[in-house]
């Protein structure tokens, strides 16, 4: 018991006495994810809704896509640095080829999921293809595709995690020096528990923004979104 609150102390020392330094790996570790799925939901998005839309392609490019994600992030990094070179842009396209996976899928299975009797409902009324797009598809769609977004922000945590042996700045570097000292445990929790932190509070906030866009959610049939277990 002592030991655990000698160690509960030093971790509440390391964090009063490093705060900044800790919060600006925090804010770099976070901007790097939050950048690559953003530039991954830029090029993802359209090209989920491409392949729903001329069906024949979508099984090569999801395959193109899972066959990345198969790649260790390790190896992944190790390939990247021999073009781009150390950094942090180099950790922010590598979460950017780890995020495309449940971008594209969750956009193709939601906008395939939406009941064709709705879009023909459109159509009938005189709706253009583009309007049925966007005025029926990717609403009903949206909660799918924000779970898309919410497994990649958190793969990208992960990813980014990795980051630090190439030289970006994010809170493995304090896990690294945690590990390097003599007594280090108190350095360690101070870097993975805000890589914790961050990941529960992306996955439980999106979770919830999901659920709230979902119209359909009772009655949701047709082929399953990807989940975190699918990566496993």
């Amino acid at each position: 018991m002592k030991m655990e609150g000698s160690l509960i102390q030093e971790f509440f020392r390391y964090f009063t006495t490093n705060g900044s330094y800790i919060f600006e790996l925090f804010l770099n570790h976070l901007l790097m994810s939050v950048y690559g799925v953003l530039f991954a939901s830029i090029a993802g998005i359209p090209l989920g809704i491409f392949i729903a839309r001329y069906a024949k392609i979508s099984q090569a490019v999801i395959t193109v896509a899972n066959i990345i994600q198969t790649i260790p992030v390790i190896a992944m990094l190790a390939i990247l640095m021999l073009i781009m070179g150390l950094g942090n842009n180099t950790v922010v396209f590598a979460v950017f080829l780890y995020a495309l996976l449940p971008i594209i899928k969750n956009t193709y299975t939601g906008i395939m999921e939406v009941d064709a009797g709705i879009k023909d409902a459109g159509k009938s009324m005189g709706m253009t293809r583009n309007q049925v797009l966007r005025m029926i598809e990717l609403p009903l769609a949206l909660s799918v595709i924000i779970g898309g977004l919410r497994i990649a922000l958190v793969v990208a945590i992960g990813v980014v995690a990795v980051g630090s042996f190439i030289g970006a700045s994010t809170l493995t570097d304090i896990i690294i020096r945690g590990t390097n000292a003599t007594d280090g445990t108190a350095m360690i929790l101070a870097g993975a528990v805000p890589i914790a932190i961050i990941a529960i509070i992306i996955d439980v906030g999106l979770r919830l923004i999901e659920n709230r866009l979902d119209p359909l959610r009772a009655q949701k049939k047709g082929p399953r979104a990807q989940s975190v277990t699918d990566n496993m």
